[in-house]
């Protein structure tokens, strides 16, 4: 197999692979840091933490302090989008987490998007946020939300469990008495049961109350033992 002559590009076009390496995947960004001095040395500048994802690997929050406070200062939106999860879910700290959250989303991180759609719907009443998710990638996006378990035992504040409860007491009936879809019998009408109690016929209120109230049901809140307030 031919290799292709990375070395032989102009720098600047160097530098446009080690960004997209570093937005691709850390263990790819890493693989060209080690391959020459060259790539070392552009893969160590401040700009490309802006790209990382540190999301993108199991032990993202486990990362030194130091580097995430770098990624953060270059404006990185994986930790605007962790650091606006624990203001606001975590610290009680909604006009600043909400901003955070927002930051993130207008820079494309879809795991901002989401959430920050969610967080609006859920706090403030506005649904306007879900144009901005492919309806195509919704299910995907959620699951990928929802799966990140860095709660380590923390649980959610007061003010998140009074908008679960208004939202079981204003939407889930509704949810289950709307004939849109073949509803599958349940003993029990509650949020437990949501994702699989109608087909995949459903309105679209009755999609985005699913969702919704997948959130509300498996989202957890970033554990203090990362003090985002120190970045």
């Amino acid at each position: 197999m031919e290799f292709f002559p990375l070395l032989e590009l102009p720098e600047e076009i160097q530098a446009v692979v080690v960004e997209r390496a570093a937005r691709n995947s850390i263990q790819d960004l890493f693989g060209l840091k080690a391959s020459s001095r060259s790539m070392k040395a552009l893969a160590e500048r401040r700009g490309v933490y802006h790209f990382l994802d540190v999301l993108s690997v199991p032990w993202g929050l486990n990362m030194p302090s130091e580097l995430l406070k770098a990624c953060y200062d270059e404006g990185n939106p994986s930790t605007l989008y962790i650091k606006g999860v624990q203001f606001f879910y975590s610290l009680d700290l909604h006009e600043e987490g909400l901003s955070l959250l927002k930051r993130a989303a207008d820079a494309g991180y879809e795991r901002a998007v989401y959430t920050h759609a969610m967080t609006q719907a859920i706090f403030e009443g506005e649904g306007k946020y879900f144009h901005g998710i492919p309806l195509e990638s919704v299910d995907r996006i959620g699951k990928l939300v929802r799966s990140v378990k860095w709660g380590w035992g923390l649980w959610h504040g007061d003010y998140f469990r009074d908008h679960k409860v208004l939202f079981i007491s204003f939407f889930m009936s509704s949810f289950y008495r709307c004939q849109c879809a073949n509803l599958v019998q349940r003993q029990c009408h509650c949020l437990w049961h949501i994702d699989v109690t109608k087909d995949d016929n459903m309105c679209n209120r009755c999609f985005w109350i699913k969702e919704l109230g997948l959130f509300l049901r498996d989202f957890e809140p970033i554990s203090l033992l990362r003090d985002t307030r120190k970045w």
